[in-house]
């Protein structure tokens, strides 16, 4: 832990080492393009679009990239996979530059493959969420405009009934005897290799082109799509290279290099959020990282992968970190090769913290970051030392192309040590809403983006999150819209009212909890609520619990449900007040 004196020393290095990695002539140099109108520092020597950024795995051609299970690709056999799937696209589906075709199935490698595939020749990739329903995802496929799916057999089960409703053509990935119709992946990367070819670069992908659609929960009913372009990407991962530069230079001791071991990590969140696709997957190519996937989380397995493949990162939801650290196979395993343990997608209990460092070894870097779908998983990082002086933050404004500032309710800057709306800017901040441009509007000012959270910077520039003002809860990192529940519970024709709200949860961080008044004289009990929408939502978003009374809820002085109340006393009945 750094004394007050110590974390300025270090600030103070740290800003000599940023001058020079940020320096005219450095692999990492910044320069300032006009965006959108705003002017912009971004990086001025790196990959101008994600084709670029593939090819930069080449460097380690013949090393393993994408492991699942039996199945091993190297960085060469996947670029050549993709580019036949690229042609395919362009030849048999006549996807055209600036087209979207949407990907929805489990973290397979087809899933990387398909997206390399579609972001290399220009098409624009809508990465969907796995774990929504039938009418989610036609929402999904409707909203994009996608004119080819990429789906496992799961997905396309879930799509069977309501594919009247859209003209998708489905390309299917692991397909079972049921899906024979449908063109199957691997057949088709077979006549991408003996069709014609066209040659990628003549396509001319630049820098400012669109090139992916993430769909985020938000704060309302409707998931809106998140479009951002090339350079808002890649911008995004050589931001995380900067940061890791500048960190292995502070403390060279504690770098991820390891002369037994390759740098590998595990894929253990969904690949349709930023931290899967971006902190995660594209961030391998740069570094010549293995990416070793799992068929679903579990703690013992995650365990026996690091032992087996060597894996010097495990990052995820803080959940993971908890639940590896208290698996009865923790102490048994050869962890040598692990040098990093990160966290993204929601804040870390002090308690786990505490935990981490009795059981880790100390070269092990403890990490934080905190970034939304908006802004490509970029806003602010913190790990090492920095981390355990300062737990309650989530690091320092990701350099050297990202901004953060605090405003109040007027949007005048606030200084350090208040509390207001985290507002970020900076190249990695999306191109806006897909198809919305008063939603963009209302969240995009001047380049800043307005987060929804509130927060303080305090007297080292350190970002401390105090709230948030969109009305969300973050389950395990999954954003949960409450006002999506609220209405999929209020489609029940006993509902009168429903007050959809966080509790707190050891091992997710938050779970979603309700409380709803129901029609006097019906027996209708939390279990068939949840039942009953099963078929409306994700999984993840049912409330684990549901409180139920005939009486209306309680009101707040303006007439609004007064939903602090109703989530207190939800956690004095849970006894975790």
């Amino acid at each position: 832990m750094l004394t007050a004196q110590q974390i300025e020393q270090d600030l103070i290095a740290l800003k000599d080492i940023v001058i020079k990695l940020r320096s005219p002539g450095s692999p990492l140099a910044v320069t300032t393009k006009m965006i959108n109108g705003i002017e912009l520092p971004v990086f001025e020597n790196v990959p101008k679009n994600l084709r670029e950024v593939y090819l930069t795995g080449l460097q380690a051609a013949d090393r393993d990239f994408l492991v699942y299970e039996q199945e091993r690709y190297t960085f060469r056999q996947s670029l050549e996979i993709a580019e036949a799937m690229a042609q395919v696209l362009i030849n048999q589906f006549q996807i055209q530059k600036g087209d979207r075709v949407a990907i929805c199935s489990r973290n397979y490698p087809e899933w990387c493959l398909a997206f390399m595939a579609i972001t290399m020749m220009g098409a624009v990739v809508v990465p969907m969420n796995s774990w929504w329903q039938s009418n989610e995802l036609i929402f999904g496929l409707k909203d994009s405009g996608a004119k080819v799916l990429f789906a496992d057999q799961e997905r396309i089960n879930t799509l069977k009934p309501v594919m009247n409703q859209t003209d998708v053509q489905i390309i299917a990935i692991t397909p079972d005897d049921t899906s024979a119709e449908l063109p199957e992946f691997y057949a088709l990367v077979e006549d991408g290799k003996k069709g014609p070819r066209i040659n990628l670069d003549s396509l001319n992908v630049e820098p400012d082109d669109n090139v992916s659609i993430m769909y985020t929960s938000g704060s309302t009913g409707t998931p809106k799509g998140v479009l951002s372009t090339h350079r808002n990407i890649v911008n995004a991962i050589y931001s995380w290279v900067f940061g890791k530069e500048t960190m292995d230079t502070l403390r060279p001791e504690l770098v991820e290099a390891n002369p037994e071991f390759d740098p590998a990590i595990l894929s253990n969140v969904p690949l349709f959020h930023v931290t899967g696709c971006h902190a995660q997957f594209l961030v391998c190519f740069v570094y010549q990282r293995k990416f070793v996937m799992m068929y679903k989380w579990n703690a013992e397995k995650a365990l026996e992968l690091i032992e087996k493949e060597r894996l010097s990162v495990l990052h995820g939801v803080p959940t993971m970190t908890w639940e590896v650290m208290n698996s009865p196979n923790f102490e048994k395993t050869d962890l040598r090769s692990l040098r990093i343990v990160q966290s993204g997608g929601a804040s870390r209990p002090p308690g786990h913290l505490t935990l981490m460092q009795k059981k880790f070894d100390p070269i092990v870097q403890p990490g934080l970051g905190y970034g939304l779908t908006e802004t490509n998983a970029i806003g602010a990082t913190i790990t090492g030392a920095f981390y355990l002086s300062k737990p309650e933050s989530t690091g320092r404004p990701t350099q050297p192309v990202t901004q953060i500032r605090i405003e109040d309710e007027h949007g005048n800057e606030l200084p350090a040590g208040k509390i207001g709306e985290i507002c970020i800017k900076g190249a990695t901040v999306m191109k806006g809403y897909w198809n919305r441009p008063e939603d963009t509007a209302a969240v995009i000012k001047d380049g800043w983006f307005h987060t929804g959270d509130l927060g303080l910077l305090d007297e080292h520039g350190f970002v401390v999150i105090k709230d948030r003002a969109k009305d969300i809860v973050i389950r395990g990192g999954e954003n949960v819209a409450c006002a999506e529940v609220e209405y999929a519970l209020s489609e029940h024709p006993d509902v009168f009212e429903v007050a959809v709200y966080g509790l707190p949860d050891e091992r997710l961080g938050e779970i979603v909890g309700a409380t709803l008044m129901i029609r006097p004289g019906v027996s209708l009990t939390p279990e068939q609520l949840q039942t009953f929408l099963k078929v409306h939502i994700a999984h993840y978003k049912i409330p684990s619990h549901i409180y139920l009374q005939t009486e209306q809820l309680e009101r707040i002085a303006s007439g609004k449900i007064a939903k602090k109340i109703l989530r207190q006393q939800a956690i004095q009945r849970l006894g975790l007040s």
